[in-house]
């Protein structure tokens, strides 16, 4: 059974090609491919954001509060219609970060967030996690605002599964067809050849990783997928409306 609820501290670096295959190679003495990687060297994993009408909590989240939460829906590939996918409430607490998500088709996530209605509790629902995202549902508003996929792959230590290392590459977005099911097609958000590694871990990485990190020089970044997309959106439409003004 997938793991449901997540606790655990998450860091994130901006890397090259040339950084991103250096860094790989050496992590594979320490970490071994996920079982998606195993078979693919990347699998694409596609998200729905969840917002306000006026964005409300994308707009809370750039400002970086102490606390900040935000709902996603979330599948591996382009999911068929009626497939499943997680429906993923995220929530980060002084750099903590804690994920609760519940299996549900995609048709249910959809009405849910919609509605606000929890759907009719079935054998493979987390029953838990649904309520909470209901308690969040009676807070917001929520529409679906934004579609971002990736390209990953993902490492986990052989020693203990409490940390997992992350890269993304060809990260897309559009802010239309927002639909899993409807491809994974979008604008680019980042230049080609650019990697986000996160090192995801439930206590403090280990000496072997933080030595790692010095000796390439790879430095923390503050990079939200949402929160960028976003970012380039609103700059988009300043600058649409100025190149209106002096047409």
């Amino acid at each position: 059974m997938a793991i449901e609820v997540f606790n655990r501290y998450e860091n994130k670096y901006l890397l090259d090609d040339t950084a991103y295959q250096q860094f790989n190679d050496r992590l594979l003495a320490y970490m071994e491919l996920d079982e998606y990687n195993k078979q693919h060297p990347l699998y694409a994993i596609s998200n729905i954001y969840f917002d306000t009408e006026h964005d409300t909590l994308i707009r809370k989240s750039i400002a970086k509060p102490k606390y900040k939460e935000k709902l996603r829906l979330r599948a591996y590939g382009v999911p068929k219609q009626g497939a499943q996918g997680y429906l993923e409430l995220k929530k980060k607490v002084f750099g903590l970060v804690n994920k609760r998500r519940t299996p549900l088709r995609l048709d249910e996530a959809y009405e849910f967030v919609r509605s606000g209605m929890m759907p009719p509790i079935e054998d493979y629902m987390n029953k838990q996690v649904l309520h909470e995202i209901h308690y969040f549902l009676q807070r917001y508003e929520l529409e679906p605002k934004v579609y971002l996929a990736y390209d990953r792959r993902a490492l986990f230590c052989k020693n203990s599964r409490d940390l997992r290392i992350t890269f993304d590459t060809n990260i897309r977005s559009r802010r239309y067809d927002l639909k899993l099911e409807y491809g994974d097609h979008g604008e680019p958000l980042l230049e080609p050849g650019r990697w986000l590694m996160e090192v995801k871990a439930e206590k403090t990485i280990p000496i072997w990783l933080s030595r790692m990190l010095s000796e390439h020089q790879m430095y923390r970044t503050s990079f939200s997928k949402y929160g960028n997309e976003y970012k380039k959106y609103i700059t988009n439409g300043k600058t649409m409306k100025e190149a209106t003004l002096y047409a």
